[in-house]
């Protein structure tokens, strides 16, 4: 199984660089896993299927900057383009978000594969349709991440033209890459992933595998960047009746540590990350208004953020090895409040803010919140969603779902006197594909 993992890495390494990457592979020699054990093993591999999250959007938001200095620091020019929006060449030829992104894609599409070869016995059933929901869940989860990066947001109006990323199926390299529409994307996500969870097992071996519970998670997170509320609130309905404990800030975890958080604690129901030297609590700044928008009362403040230096500050709260990207309580908490306040229900959408806020301030300092103005309680949802979630891998998906809804939200950057601005519905939002991508596949690029 080792060889055969091994064999994987050095084919995708042929893949991601050469420019024959549809040409056929001699897989026939390779050792092909033939036993389920075989197949979990691949989905095990944590240093890919939970460590390659997609950085960029993250690197293009705005919950973190840079100094001059940090960016001049940055070994490679690409990431300093993608830092300004620049309209291209904002990722590394070979070795960048897409390789890495499809690397995973190819994963689970041998896992897929491999599996239909095995039959399914009344002996073996369990356990054979865990691994094809675990297969199913990443693989949808890698397709969502890529049309959140790489195509425009979703609109009902225009999902069935707008060009979103090709939906991989087969391990066979001769099966051209073609883009698929927004439309196709989300449709592929959906139906893998509620296939997943008639699959999948309530509680998983580890948090690194998924189970029925991450599958209503990532559901909810995906039908909330469609912005179908309906069916967001239905699948946080499901995961928050099986999983609704939240860590006690107060009690829990000590804000003052370096590193407050345990990599799987109550709230974590999927561990993944992503990883990226511009994100490193030794480069990234948090913007000092947004710091200061916490309260003192407001233990997230110590618990999220360290003093670096006179009014800077950077980002420690990781629920991961390095930024969260994977399924927790308290961002289905607050997507129910936020659809539930959308469909009309005010009381509803204030309990569940107040749960989690509850556990985030010092014992018997919040004042609940009490406002059931519509408008007026999903601007404090909104906000209290930039504070909870701030450098989890959300910002670029929110801030491209607000503006197609009209949140005219603006991103700006300023290095040593000179602005840089990312208007909203801009057609950078959809980043630019590598060069190399669309030299070897023919694909056509984003508008830029």
């Amino acid at each position: 199984m080792k060889k055969y993992i091994m064999c994987i890495l050095l084919v995708l390494g042929v893949f991601s660089g050469c420019k024959k990457f549809l040409d056929p592979k001699p897989l026939q020699s390779l050792t092909v896993p033939s036993s389920l054990e075989d197949l979990q093993a691949l989905l095990d591999d944590e240093g890919v299927i939970n460590s390659l999250d997609i950085s960029a959007g993250e690197i293009s938001s705005d919950d973190y900057y840079l100094t001059r200095s940090d960016l001049e620091s940055l070994p490679y020019e690409e990431y300093r383009r993608m830092y300004t929006w620049q309209n291209d060449r904002i990722f590394r030829p070979t070795t960048n978000d897409w390789s890495s992104t499809y690397r995973i894609v190819f994963s689970t599409n041998v896992v897929l594969d491999n599996l239909s070869k095995i039959e399914r016995t009344p002996s073996n059933q369990i356990q054979w349709e865990n691994v094809k929901g675990q297969a199913l869940f990443i693989r949808a989860k890698q397709f969502f991440s890529a049309t959140l990066t790489w195509a425009p947001a979703y609109d009902p109006a225009t999902a069935d033209r707008d060009l979103g990323v090709p939906l991989r199926s087969t391990q066979d390299f001769n099966v051209p890459s073609l883009r698929a529409t927004v439309s196709d994307c989300y449709k592929r996500v959906t139906e893998d992933l509620i296939l997943a969870g008639s699959l999948l097992s309530d509680e998983p071996l580890a948090k690194t595998r998924a189970s029925k519970a991450a599958v209503w998670g990532l559901l909810a997170r995906v039908y909330l960047s469609m912005g179908d509320y309906d069916n967001c609130l239905k699948y946080a309905d499901l995961y928050l009746q099986k999983r609704n404990g939240l860590m006690d800030y107060n009690k829990d975890i000590n804000v003052d540590l370096r590193t407050p958080f345990p990599r799987f604690n109550k709230e974590v129901c999927f561990d993944s990350f992503q990883n990226h030297i511009m994100l490193s609590q030794s480069r990234a700044k948090v913007d000092y208004y947004l710091y200061n928008s916490y309260d003192d009362n407001d233990l997230r403040k110590s618990a999220f953020f360290r003093k670096t230096g006179e009014n800077t500050f950077c980002f420690k709260g990781n629920y991961s090895l390095s930024i969260f990207g994977g399924i927790a309580t308290d961002e289905v908490y607050l997507m129910r409040a936020e659809c539930r306040v959308r469909k009309g229900d005010a009381k509803g959408a204030l309990s569940d803010l107040n749960t989690l806020l509850l556990k985030r301030w010092k014992t018997g300092t919040l004042k609940l919140i009490v406002n059931e103005n519509p408008k007026e309680l999903l601007g404090i949802i909104l906000v209290e969603r930039r504070k909870e979630l701030i450098m989890r891998g959300l910002r670029w998906m929110d801030v491209k779902r607000l503006n197609k809804q009209g949140g005219r939200i603006v991103l700006k950057r300023s290095l040593d006197g000179k602005n840089y601005e990312l208007p909203a519905n801009d057609h950078r939002y959809a980043l630019s594909i590598p060069e190399d991508v669309i030299a070897y596949s023919g694909m056509a690029q984003n508008e830029r």
